[in-house]
Protein backbone atom coordinates (compact mmCIF):
# COMPACT_ATOMS: atom_id res chain seq x y z
CA UNK A 1 0.00 0.00 0.00
CA UNK A 2 1.28 3.46 -0.79
CA UNK A 3 1.70 6.34 1.62
CA UNK A 4 -1.61 7.95 2.67
CA UNK A 5 -2.34 11.48 1.51
CA UNK A 6 -5.22 13.87 1.92
CA UNK A 7 -7.79 14.74 -0.69
CA UNK A 8 -9.71 17.98 -0.35
CA UNK A 9 -13.43 17.63 -0.92
CA UNK A 10 -16.67 19.08 0.33
CA UNK A 11 -18.22 18.03 3.61
CA UNK A 12 -21.21 16.70 1.66
CA UNK A 13 -19.00 14.39 -0.42
CA UNK A 14 -17.02 13.26 2.63
CA UNK A 15 -20.24 12.43 4.50
CA UNK A 16 -21.56 10.44 1.54
CA UNK A 17 -18.29 8.54 1.28
CA UNK A 18 -18.46 7.76 4.99
CA UNK A 19 -22.01 6.39 4.62
CA UNK A 20 -21.10 4.31 1.56
CA UNK A 21 -18.04 2.91 3.34
CA UNK A 22 -20.07 2.03 6.45
CA UNK A 23 -22.73 0.29 4.34
CA UNK A 24 -20.03 -1.80 2.69
CA UNK A 25 -18.21 -2.55 5.92
CA UNK A 26 -15.05 -0.80 4.79
CA UNK A 27 -13.21 2.49 5.18
CA UNK A 28 -13.29 5.58 3.00
CA UNK A 29 -9.69 4.86 1.98
CA UNK A 30 -10.53 1.29 0.92
CA UNK A 31 -13.66 2.51 -0.88
CA UNK A 32 -11.59 5.03 -2.86
CA UNK A 33 -8.87 2.46 -3.58
CA UNK A 34 -11.51 0.08 -4.94
CA UNK A 35 -12.97 2.80 -7.14
CA UNK A 36 -9.55 3.83 -8.45
CA UNK A 37 -8.63 0.22 -9.24
CA UNK A 38 -11.97 -0.50 -10.92
CA UNK A 39 -12.31 2.57 -13.13
CA UNK A 40 -10.42 2.48 -16.41
CA UNK A 41 -8.53 5.38 -17.90
CA UNK A 42 -9.29 6.51 -21.44
CA UNK A 43 -6.13 4.74 -22.64
CA UNK A 44 -7.09 1.50 -20.84
CA UNK A 45 -10.61 1.57 -22.32
CA UNK A 46 -9.16 2.13 -25.79
CA UNK A 47 -6.74 -0.78 -25.37
CA UNK A 48 -9.51 -3.10 -24.20
CA UNK A 49 -11.71 -2.06 -27.12
CA UNK A 50 -8.88 -2.87 -29.54
CA UNK A 51 -8.32 -6.25 -27.87
CA UNK A 52 -12.04 -7.07 -27.98
CA UNK A 53 -12.25 -6.16 -31.66
CA UNK A 54 -9.22 -8.34 -32.39
CA UNK A 55 -10.78 -11.27 -30.49
CA UNK A 56 -13.99 -10.83 -32.50
CA UNK A 57 -12.09 -10.62 -35.77
CA UNK A 58 -13.26 -7.04 -36.35
CA UNK A 59 -11.02 -4.34 -37.74
CA UNK A 60 -10.94 -1.52 -35.19
CA UNK A 61 -11.81 1.41 -37.44
CA UNK A 62 -12.94 4.92 -36.51
CA UNK A 63 -16.49 3.81 -37.37
CA UNK A 64 -16.29 0.89 -34.91
CA UNK A 65 -14.78 3.18 -32.28
CA UNK A 66 -17.58 5.73 -32.78
CA UNK A 67 -20.25 3.03 -32.58
CA UNK A 68 -18.80 1.90 -29.26
CA UNK A 69 -18.68 5.45 -27.92
CA UNK A 70 -22.27 6.02 -29.01
CA UNK A 71 -23.37 2.82 -27.28
CA UNK A 72 -21.70 3.86 -24.00
CA UNK A 73 -23.27 7.32 -24.26
CA UNK A 74 -26.70 5.68 -24.50
CA UNK A 75 -25.92 3.46 -21.50
CA UNK A 76 -24.80 6.48 -19.43
CA UNK A 77 -27.92 8.42 -20.45
CA UNK A 78 -30.11 5.50 -19.43
CA UNK A 79 -28.31 5.31 -16.07
CA UNK A 80 -28.69 9.03 -15.51
CA UNK A 81 -25.07 9.80 -16.31
CA UNK A 82 -23.71 7.56 -13.53
CA UNK A 83 -21.64 5.24 -15.72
Amino acid sequence: MSKPTSIKTSEEVRNRLRILAEERGTTITELLEDLAARELTVAEREQRAREAARELGIEYTEQVQQAGQDAWAKIRAHQGGAA
